[in-house]
């Protein structure tokens, strides 16, 4: 969000120009509503009980869309279209602007929005007759996304969902926002209020519109190409530096980075657990540990089903906002993951498989894929599933178990929030077990079972709804942590995870001609992929291989690298574009470059690039990753935490990084050594596990090079950028080896 706001600053004849829209537009949020005397329009309009009730239910065309999102307004009044050239034409033959409303199912503003002023009669009529109105889901479009909060980033600084913008019909933007109320409320124009001021500027100041819209759309075009910046070195003074202002940004009572809302910061606190190591900084370690702890024992974290919230909505990660992403338990797993590795903390350990196994009950299709969101909301009220009341949970577990479930989970009769309890752990179990007088081994033991009687209960609650569409981009990342995480844990079932997902997307979410789609729901896959779809995905075949040997995954991921090469790489100033070099024409071709609540398309393109080439030996891959890393180096002098993401692959570049081969013509040996290194924290490396008696695949014919089982025994290859040690040999000699890396 920062770039957004740099930018606007450096726009004022954006600011200017819309002037006379967001100033005539705001100047009527303190106003009274209008008098109920105009027309029966009106009276609808200021009347916020009026919506869907008084209108004859009927499907508009988002009735034959996949979204849930979409299909959530699929009987609105409001004459909706899909993006797409129907909407686009219609604008041009009638001379209207188009609103383009952007949001995502699991999105409570958006509900709210739609409640208040899509499901209004008089409001939908205004809209239909005035302007051409799309939706879309952002999870499905992230490109007409980005693109249009750009836009908004520049007008006002800030940006968020619902995301409302109107645009010419040559899909200029010229004027936006979030979420406004149907009547001016709390300082906020009243929605009713801008679309008719829109309205006047359409009919009456064409010329200031035009302006409008090809100086916004100048500056959406530099903000979707951000420069590099041949100044920034790329070194161990970089991330040194970048250590420094993680802790600088650190909140060191309550853990986490800044004030509320609190983000999980995933790849910032994988980065670092890998600077503290590189740098010997206690500091690092204890500011990512606190943030561990406090995250997991908020209410952030479901303490019944496993899995985490979007986020906190205040500094003590106390209140999430309910909804749940598969991408947020995908990096969280995995950073959880590495704190276990690291530390050895059997708590770190339980909020992997806890959030893992959460992913598999409820967030797996039986084909294999991974669903995207469960919903904020329940029964119209946010977080209702999640919260309880002392009486409910005394009534599971009885007074007695009750009461110390209470004590243990911060649970009360007046409740932590609006009248109910968050499950949330403040007290360390050690004085709750102190002043229960009971030892903690058996406060444990029967919290364990409480909780198992507590989840039984709630699941006979109406459920959260859930977006059940498949994304490419989100599920790479969850299929990379199930094979982390199995690999580490030596767990078969999240192998087996990874596996079925990967093959999912690679035999469902296809074209003919090998090219990845974007989003798969009943049977049907669709929209063009993105770049992170592709470097998620590379990235986690790479994983994969790593956790079952099968060449098949590096074979695929080999594919999709050089896919992304030819029809996403910038070939004059490196990295890579958002969109392929087929994609539909809009108004930018973005370059993503911060990492967001998910990293960077072009972050992970690099680190799928740079795992692939140390097992492949494939120079070229290492060569276009880093010119990458160079492509982006401008964002590192702005804001370290939006490139954590990148940070993380250029520790890994700069190594020491460990190229494993172990060839061993016993597999009881191979698992004996691997077990070594499995819950070793060494982040920076690629493994190659090669049976003696077996050809070796082309693909790793360059690396495997004179690597056999010498004298018939297990041994182990360790190298760093094709520099090899002398080889070890016999499987205690090869122990000894891992376990001191």
């Amino acid at each position: 969000m920062s770039d957004g706001k740099r930018i606007a600053r450096q726009a004022p004849c954006v600011v200017l120009v819309l002037l006379f829209l967001f100033t005539s537009a705001c100047a009527d949020a303190d106003a009274e509503p209008q008098p109920p005397d105009k027309t029966r329009q009106d009276k609808l309009m200021n009347d916020p009980k009026t919506a869907a009730d008084n209108t004859e239910k009927k499907p508009n065309r988002l009735i034959n869309e996949t979204s849930p999102y979409l299909l959530q307004h699929a009987y609105n009044p409001v004459d909706w279209y899909p993006w797409g050239e129907e909407a686009f034409e219609k604008a041009r033959k009638e001379n209207k602007p188009i609103f383009l409303s952007v949001g995502y199912s699991a999105c409570h503003w958006c509900h709210v929005m739609e409640h208040e002023s899509f499901e209004n009669a008089a409001i939908a009529a205004y809209m239909n007759e005035h302007f051409v109105c799309v939706k879309v889901d952002r999870e499905e479009r992230p490109d007409v996304d980005q693109i249009y909060m750009n836009s908004v980033l520049a007008m006002s600084g800030h940006g968020g969902w619902p995301m409302s913008v109107f645009l010419k019909p040559d899909l200029k933007p010229f004027f936006g926002g979030t979420y406004w109320p149907p009547q001016p409320r709390a300082n906020m124009p009243g929605f009713i209020t801008i679309l008719r001021h829109i309205n006047d500027a359409w009919e009456n100041r064409q010329d200031e519109i035009e302006r409008a819209g090809n100086e916004l759309t100048r500056v959406v075009r530099q903000m979707s190409a951000p420069e590099s910046d041949s100044d920034v070195a790329l070194d161990t003074e970089l991330l040194e530096r970048a250590m420094q202002t993680l802790l600088k940004s650190a909140d060191r009572r309550k853990g986490g980075f800044g004030n509320a809302p609190k983000f999980p910061h995933a790849m910032d606190l994988r980065l670092l657990l890998r600077l503290s190591r590189r740098f010997k900084s206690d500091e690092a370690l204890q500011v990512a540990l606190l943030t561990f702890d406090k995250m997991a024992n908020g209410g952030m974290y479901d303490h019944l089903g496993g899995g985490f919230h979007r986020y906190s909505v205040d500094a003590r990660w106390l209140v999430p906002h309910f909804e749940k992403m598969l991408y947020d338990n995908a990096l969280l797993g995995n950073a959880y993951l590495e704190a276990w590795q690291l530390t050895g903390n059997d708590e770190y350990e339980r909020i992997v498989r806890e959030t893992l196994d959460y992913v598999l009950r409820e967030m797996t299709d039986p084909a294999g894929g991974f669903y995207s969101t469960q919903d904020a909301d329940s029964e119209g009220e946010e977080g209702k599933f999640f919260v309880w009341s002392l009486a409910e949970i005394k009534e599971v577990l009885g007074d007695e178990e009750g009461t110390l479930f209470a004590a243990s989970y911060d649970v009360s009769s007046t409740g932590n929030w609006e009248g109910t309890n968050i499950l949330n752990r403040p007290r360390d179990w050690n004085e709750v077990a102190k002043e229960e007088e009971i030892a903690l081994e058996e406060l444990t033991t029967r919290m364990a079972a409480a909780r198992e009687k507590l989840f039984d209960v709630r699941k006979k609650r109406i459920h959260p709804g859930r977006d059940e569409k498949i994304l490419a981009s989100w599920n790479g990342l969850m299929i990379a942590t199930f094979a982390q995480a199995g690999h580490a844990l030596d767990e078969p079932k999240y192998i087996d995870a990874a596996r079925k997902g990967a093959d999912f997307v690679w035999t469902e979410m296809r074209t003919d001609e090998g090219r990845l789609l974007h989003s798969w729901k009943e049977g049907k896959a669709r929209f063009n992929g993105f770049l992170d779809d592709y470097a998620n995905l590379l990235d986690a075949n790479v994983e994969v291989y790593h956790a079952t040997g099968d060449v098949q995954y590096l074979r695929r991921a080999e594919e999709l690298a050089a896919l992304m090469e030819e029809h996403f790489y910038d070939i004059e100033v490196g990295g890579f574009f958002y969109t392929s070099n087929d994609h539909e024409k809009l108004i930018a071709r973005p370059k993503e470059s911060q990492d967001n609540a998910t990293p960077s398309g072009n972050a992970m393109a690099v680190t799928g690039l740079l795992k692939l080439s140390r097992l492949t030996g494939n120079t070229q891959q290492e060569e276009l990753a880093w010119k990458t890393l160079e492509s982006l180096s401008s964002q590192f002098k702005q804001t370290t935490m939006a490139g954590g993401q990148s940070l993380l692959m250029l520790d890994f570049q700069l190594g020491p990084t460990y190229e494993l081969v172990l060839v061993s013509p016993n597999r009881q040996e191979t698992d004996e050594a691997l077990s070594v290194l499995r819950q070793r924290f060494v982040p920076n490396k690629v493994l190659i596990t090669h049976s003696a008696d077996d050809a070796v695949p082309e693909i790793l014919k360059d690396v495997m090079q004179g690597k056999t089982a010498a004298g018939g025994e297990i041994t182990l290859y360790q190298c760093d950028h094709g520099s090899c040690q002398r080889p070890v040999s016999g499987i205690e000699a090869v122990k000894k080896a891992l376990e001191e890396l």
